[in-house]
């Protein structure tokens, strides 16, 4: 009888340690083996990427391509002022127009303040004084609107023509038509980004008559990189009427694109001057002029307008389209 005791005690104790040690092992796997909950999230998580993946790809393959029509130097005051007074600011435009809006935005460069100030150039001669000074009239602003010019870079030589004040009644009035500017002018540089159809196009100027510039080109480029799908630089540099660039100004392009530009577009030499592929990027060194009244040689006569076109992952193609400036104050696509 003892000993069937002693046979029950100890069964009783290695069945309570056998339990104890069930329970515990259970409570261990429990703490480190993922419940069905967490198996769940787990599982979400990493279906998460491929799922934003698969998202990203459609919205790419979704985009349709945007056209964006960039143009050179427009300058409306002088002879150009004294035909639009007579016929009327539409019809310098009337020939190209069109063109203007068929695109998705349009860019130019705008060689001159918009003021409410007299004009100091109109009726004057080559070499007297106040000829290059310009201001344009203030209805001017609706018109490049209508005629679909929404964006404008103001980093040029003539924008400070008519000093500060001239510069501030510029924004305004630009701001007023929905017109976008960019650029440097004296101590204040601006960019732009432009969100179309789901693209994000960063503006950025270089204005070779600022003193800060190019370091400022460079860190603004920095700055908008990470903020824009496309980078454009609209750079006013140059010599005036040299149908080719020179070897700094080369070098600066390069700059540029190394820095993460996509695309440099160039003003102020008033001629066109050659393109160059560099490293898969373009840059357009001089598009020349778009609206001026300079008559004096063919090369002057002569403008470059560029459709560039941004399709699916951004790719960018380019289409040259000549102009022609006629007499009389009209520019039309050159037919060749």
């Amino acid at each position: 009888m003892q000993r069937t005791h002693k046979i029950f005690v100890c069964f009783f104790i290695l069945t309570v340690l056998a339990c104890g040690a069930f329970l515990l092992r259970e409570l261990y796997l429990n703490t480190i083996r993922p419940t069905n909950a967490e198996i769940a999230i787990n599982e979400i998580k990493k279906q998460k990427p491929a799922e934003q993946n698969k998202i990203s790809d459609q919205q790419i393959k979704n985009k349709k391509p945007i056209k964006i029509f960039f143009v050179g130097d427009l300058m409306l005051d002088r002879y150009i002022r004294k035909i639009a007074e007579k016929k009327g600011y539409p019809y310098i435009f009337e020939k190209i127009r069109g063109h203007l809006k068929e695109a998705d935005l349009a860019v130019a460069n705008l060689e001159g303040p918009i003021t409410d100030n007299i004009s100091a150039s109109i009726g004057t001669a080559v070499g007297e004084k106040n000829h290059l000074i310009f201001t344009f009239d203030k209805s001017i602003s609706s018109i490049l609107s209508e005629s679909n010019i929404k964006l404008v870079n103001i980093g040029n030589n003539h924008i400070l023509n008519f000093g500060k004040d001239g510069v501030d009644q510029t924004k305004n009035n630009l701001t007023s038509a929905n017109i976008n500017y960019f650029g440097e002018t004296g101590d204040e540089s601006k960019t732009y980004i432009a969100s179309i159809n789901g693209y994000k196009i960063g503006f950025v100027n270089y204005n070779q008559f600022s003193s800060r510039s190019p370091a400022r080109t460079l860190d603004n480029i920095k700055n908008i990189r990470n903020q824009s799908d496309i980078l454009i630089v609209y750079a006013h540099w140059g010599m005036e009427y040299q149908a080719r660039s020179n070897q700094a100004i080369r070098e600066l392009g390069h700059r540029f694109i190394d820095s993460g530009a996509d695309l440099v577009i160039g003003s102020h030499p008033h001629v066109i001057e050659e393109k160059e592929e560099y490293k898969g990027h373009m840059i357009y060194y001089s598009l020349g002029n778009f609206i001026f009244d300079q008559y004096f040689s063919s090369e002057t006569k002569k403008g470059l307008a560029v459709e560039v076109t941004i399709s699916a992952e951004n790719k960018i193609e380019y289409n040259d389209i000549p102009l022609i400036l006629d007499n009389n104050g009209q520019t039309r696509i050159d037919a060749l």
